[in-house]
C-alpha cells in the first residue's frame, strides 16, 4: 500500500512540475533567442573566503541584476552584464556587514556598484560555457571568467514568460581590488557560486 501510495505521490508532483514549466528542455539549440532580465526573486550570488584555515566565511549579495542578449544558434555572440549593490551584502552578522562598507574594504559609499560586462564567450566540450568579461569593484576593473552551465529553458506559466536557469562559478582575488586588510585572519581568494533563472523579454 505504502508503495502505490509513494508512486502516486511521485506522478503527482512530476505532473505540477510539467504544468508549471511547460515545454522544458536542456538542449541549447532548443532554447529561445532574445533579450533576457534576471528574475531577482529567483537569483542568488553566494560567496565564501576562508577564515583562519579553521573555515570559510559564507555570505551573499541581496540585491543583483543582469541582463543578457542570448541566441541559441550563436551561443558564442552571448552578452551578459550584471550590477551588484555592495551595501547589500548579507553575512547573519550586522557588526561585520557594517565593517565591509567601509573605505579599507567594499567603499560602498563611494562605490555604489559592483559590476560585470562579458568581452567573450567559449563553448567548452562539457557543454558549459566560459563567460569572459570585467569585473568592477572599489574603482578597481580586472578580467573575470565565469564558467557557466545552463540548466534549461521552459515556459514559466508563474511568471507567463519564458525562462532561462542557469549556475555559475569564478574566483577572484580581494587583493587585487585593493582589499589586503586582515590577511592573517582571512583568506585572499573569494569563491563566487551564482544560480540565477532570466526571464524573456
Amino acid at each position: 500500500m505504502k508503495k502505490y501510495l509513494l508512486i502516486t505521490v511521485v506522478t503527482l508532483l512530476i505532473g505540477c512540475t510539467q504544468l508549471i514549466r511547460p515545454n522544458f528542455t536542456q538542449e541549447l539549440t532548443e532554447l529561445r533567442a532574445g533579450e533576457y532580465q534576471l528574475d531577482k526573486m529567483h537569483s542568488y550570488l553566494l560567496f565564501r573566503i576562508d577564515h583562519l584555515g579553521l573555515s570559510k566565511i559564507i555570505g551573499r549579495f541581496n540585491e543583483i541584476d543582469a541582463t543578457m542578449d542570448f541566441n541559441p544558434e550563436d551561443p558564442e555572440s552571448l552578452l551578459l552584464n550584471g550590477v551588484i549593490n555592495p551595501a547589500s551584502i548579507d553575512l547573519n552578522n550586522e557588526d561585520l556587514e557594517s565593517t565591509l562598507q567601509e573605505s579599507d574594504w567594499l567603499n560602498s559609499t563611494q562605490f555604489p556598484q559592483l559590476t560585470f560586462n562579458s568581452e567573450s564567450v567559449n563553448l567548452l566540450d562539457s557543454g558549459q560555457f566560459e563567460i569572459s568579461g570585467s569585473f568592477s569593484m572599489r574603482g578597481i576593473t580586472r578580467p573575470l571568467t565565469l564558467t557557466t552551465t545552463f540548466n534549461g529553458g521552459a515556459d514559466n506559466l508563474i511568471t507567463r514568460k519564458y525562462t532561462i536557469g542557469f549556475s555559475a562559478n569564478a574566483k577572484i582575488n580581494r587583493s587585487d581590488f585593493g582589499m589586503d586588510t586582515f590577511s592573517a585572519f582571512a583568506g585572499d581568494e573569494i569563491d563566487i557560486e551564482l544560480h540565477g533563472e532570466f526571464l524573456r523579454q
